[in-house]
């Protein structure tokens, strides 16, 4: 592979194009058109109105309600104010976003605007762990930042209200210093435990979806903490430099649900699924006795693989089958490239610690999925993106293997097709199907 120049300079590149793009999707997407928006926005204003975080209460979820604001576009007469079923959700992210709607006086915009910068943050981290892996191959660290900007249907998020953004650049940042850790081995100062003790607190209170990084953290440090030479006392300092942060931000606001909905539901979860059962919102049981296993598993597949590239509004405006056969061919082709550049290299793979730290932060999201989707049907791709950095890692893995079979000076050209491909989809997708479909 043939030496990038200046690799930061193409980093704020990619930046600046997702932030321009970002800012398309959040200006001409139309009011509510993005999952869940009114009901995070709703959090928002209780909250500014208020002073108060909300308490989710049954009735705040009405599907029959909800399906007829979707089949109508989100028309001015028909209020969004009854959507409250995201009040269970953790409070960070809502006290970020608080001031900017006090300051714009509720600006939908300026909420959206809002995510996208935190979306930004999110970028750079990806580009720092793929450095972190591939340390002498920019390329790698760069074409993961590019897979993570510029996916429509990540794009769309980032650019709507909601938590995902604030989440996973929260665990993006934490996963970013467990890799630090295995980079330093023994060298790593109290700071950084200290440090990665504070965001995974801050995690802990934005979105349940950041709690996979618990256990990720928690096998960094056994590791660490077996090596050589390590003596009792200086773990279980370095354990409560860690642990001690986490507990003071996280035990308010559990305790706190506990007084609101009870033990031992520490993130009003319980309750949400409570209420949203009560209110409408189809469970996989209900769907297995309607339609059958058959049918709910090719819908589980279908959704999933259109949701994650694109699927728009509420999962209701796909793009046009061919965009998915040309998506479906350009992940195949990563995939077998991946599998090309593994294969060879099999059992250093398995033993480095790295890539089990990869392969676990996979599993540990796609399980999360599978285990939400044993309750409702959720077939939204969405919810792997947690997962996104180490997916955008093994895509650009698998289309840098193809590239070998080129000269040189056409490698780094060829690898950055596929990602110039995805800022052109996203224009597409914006003014051909979003906009039209949508308002």
């Amino acid at each position: 592979m043939s030496k990038i120049r200046s690799p930061c300079r193409w980093l704020i590149f990619i930046v600046a194009a997702y932030v321009s793009v970002g800012t398309l999707y959040a200006v001409y997407t139309p009011a509510w058109q993005v999952p869940d928006e009114p009901a995070h926005y709703n959090y928002v204003h209780e909250l500014v109105s208020t002073g108060k975080f909300p308490i989710i209460e049954m009735g705040e979820y009405n599907q029959e309600y909800q399906n007829r604001l979707l089949t109508e576009k989100f028309p001015l007469e028909l209020s969004i104010s009854p959507l409250h079923y995201e009040d269970h959700q953790p409070p960070l992210f809502y006290l970020l976003a608080a001031p900017v709607f006090w300051l714009t006086e509720g600006s939908l915009l300026a909420l959206r605007l809002f995510s996208v910068l935190l979306g930004a943050g999110v970028i750079v981290f990806a580009f720092l762990i793929a450095g972190e892996v591939f340390p002498k191959q920019p390329a790698f660290a760069l074409g993961t930042a590019a897979f993570v900007a510029f996916m429509p249907q990540h794009i769309t998020m980032m650019a709507g209200v909601n938590n995902d953004s604030l989440a996973e650049l929260l665990l993006a940042a934490v996963m970013w210093q467990v890799f630090k850790v295995e980079s330093y081995r023994l060298k790593v100062s109290s700071l950084r435990w200290v440090t990665i003790g504070v965001l995974i607190g801050l995690g802990l209170i934005t979105k349940l979806t950041f709690y996979i990084v618990v256990p990720l953290v928690a096998w960094g440090f056994i590791r660490h903490a077996i090596r050589p030479m390590q003596q009792a006392s200086r773990i279980t300092h370095r354990a409560l430099l860690v642990t001690l942060p986490i507990f003071v931000m996280a035990i308010p606001w559990w305790a706190r649900n506990i007084a609101m909905y009870g033990w031992p539901d520490l993130m009003g979860l319980a309750r949400h699924n409570v209420i949203v059962a009560a209110g409408g919102q189809p469970t996989s049981a209900w769907w297995i006795e309607q339609y059958g296993w058959g049918t709910l598993v090719q819908r589980f597949l279908t959704f999933t693989f259109q949701s994650f590239w694109g699927q728009f509004g509420w999962m209701t405006v796909p793009m046009p089958p061919r965009y998915y056969l040309a998506l479906g061919a350009l992940s195949l082709i990563a995939l077998v490239g991946c599998a090309w550049a593994a294969v060879p290299r099999l059992k250093l793979i398995l033993a480095d610690a790295w890539f089990q730290l990869i392969g676990a932060w996979v599993l540990l999201t796609v399980l999360s999925y599978l285990y939400y989707n044993l309750t409702f049907v959720q077939h939204q791709g969405r919810y792997l993106f947690p997962a996104l950095i180490p997916i955008g890692l093994a895509f650009t893995a698998g289309w840098r293997q193809w590239t070998l079979l080129l000269p040189h000076p056409w490698r780094n050209a060829t690898l950055a097709l596929p990602y110039l491909g995805l800022v052109g989809l996203d224009l597409l997708v914006l003014f051909r199907v979003i906009i039209p479909w949508l308002r």
